[in-house]
């Protein structure tokens, strides 16, 4: 690829980078900061409320998805990029400057779900963007490579934030992370997306959107009434994310508050575990891509399901007594090869689903529902398993997850031959078209 390509890579998977750092850093340092809000006594409790504050955040997306997908489908993918990074950066700063139970009670509290309800916003409408600009503004043979820049900036922003933890850790006393150290990565995001907004006011628009005329000239585009229109793939946007959505939180989100809840670990063991993990996922991420684009969407998306739905309940069983750093890992790289299947391919098959005027708003209202009912909740559900006496019920549970999924994979057709110039047009929603239509980009 061109110069040109890469920048537009850059540019369109850039937000993604701080605005999951900010998402993380909150799941990540919430073991610091969750008895800060709430009145002292039982940890887990404290740890529950906070993540179900976390878990609010993932039922704004849909509104968000709804909002943003709507902005991104009539003005433009730039417009829509650019109001998300306003967003992620106004959550970041509330959150920094919150007020704890012992200065205001439960104001303290307020704040923070303002700031969750902003970030669910954000989210919301940030990876339909990005999805369909990166999708959009790649040739058709690259479509999955391109896009899967999408998992390896948002894995970059959990580096971060996991670093900057591991940093914290080592540098600074347990009291002090507890006390107000734990907003330092708030700040720090909040300057990250300012940068990522000044790169997104100057960014190029995709090519797909922009040569699009009929899109332009539909008073329709963006809107639920033309997105009921494909509603077969906006149900299968559903289906598909289910099982991909809870394994990949799983496995990063709350795998470090896992490692260190029930396995035993140092909380600092649990992080570098999560940090050296989440690395090798995220250089895996083009790789599993490109190879997408020779040999098809779906061979890696039944590999992840089949692994999950089988493969789940060994490998947290074996984690919660891994006992030591390198069992840890292995276990915790062997899940995260098994979710590239999905994480790596799923922004392009969605987008590669629905025509350029409801590209945005098909990929971003659908996945939002899924990443509220299923991701959103997923430490959620695992934190009441675990205060229920019946932890290896969540072990189930995702698996149950990814069977779904896996019928859903079985049964959908190959979306890695689809033009996006002619999707929805001369053939029928979602069907493949030939692969000599013209260049996207």
């Amino acid at each position: 690829m061109g110069r040109e390509q890469w920048k537009k890579i850059w540019v369109g998977s850039a937000g993604n980078m701080v605005e999951w750092f900010d998402w993380f850093v909150y799941a990540s340092f919430a073991v610091y900061f969750a008895d800060a809000f709430f009145p002292k006594g039982n940890d887990t409790a404290n740890l529950m409320n906070t993540m179900g504050i976390f878990a609010v955040g993932f039922f704004l997306r849909p509104v968000g998805g709804w909002l943003l997908g709507r902005v991104g489908d009539r003005k433009g993918r730039k417009a829509a990029l650019t109001l998300t990074v306003t967003l992620m950066s106004a959550s970041a700063i509330l959150i920094a400057v919150a007020p704890t139970y012992a200065t205001a009670g439960y104001g303290g509290v307020a704040v923070l779900l303002i700031a969750r309800m902003l970030q669910g916003l954000s989210v919301g409408g940030e990876y339909a963007a990005s999805a369909t600009y990166l999708t959009e503004a790649s040739a058709p043979g690259r479509r999955g490579f391109a896009s899967s820049f999408q998992y390896v900036s948002m894995t970059a922003g959990q580096l971060l934030g996991l670093g900057l933890q591991i940093l914290l850790q080592r540098t600074m006393s347990d009291a002090a992370l507890h006390s107000w150290a734990w907003r330092i990565p708030f700040i720090i995001g909040a300057l990250g997306a300012g940068v990522v907004f000044y790169l997104r006011r100057n960014m190029l628009e995709a090519d797909v959107y922009a040569a699009d005329e009929d899109a332009a000239a539909d008073p329709d585009r963006g809107t639920l009434k033309a997105l009921l229109a494909h509603r077969r793939e906006a149900f299968l946007v559903i289906a598909l994310t289910m099982g991909g959505t809870v394994a990949y939180y799983t496995y990063t989100t709350y795998l470090t508050k896992y490692l260190s809840n029930s396995a035993g670990m140092e909380k600092s063991t649990a992080s570098l575990v999560s940090f050296c993990a989440l690395f090798l996922f995220m250089c895996l991420q083009p790789v599993a891509g490109r190879l997408s684009d020779r040999i098809g969407r779906r061979p890696l998306l039944i590999t992840f399901a089949l692994g999950s739905t089988f493969l789940t309940v060994p490998i947290m069983t074996l984690l919660r007594h891994a006992g030591s750093f390198w069992p840890a890992l292995g276990l915790s790289l062997l899940a995260l090869v098994i979710v590239t299947g999905y994480t790596s391919i799923n922004a392009c098959v969605k987008a590669e689903l629905f025509p350029t005027g409801i590209r945005a708003l098909g990929v971003a209202l659908p996945y939002a529902i899924a990443n509220a009912l299923f991701g959103g909740t997923a430490e959620y559900v695992a934190l009441w398993f675990k205060n229920g006496g019946i932890e290896s019920g969540y072990y189930w549970y995702v698996a149950g997850c990814a069977a779904v999924s896996l019928v859903v994979y079985l049964t959908m057709r190959e979306t890695r031959t689809i033009d996006l110039h002619r999707v929805g047009k001369d053939d029928a929603p979602g069907a493949p078209a030939p692969a000599t239509g013209r260049a996207t980009a």
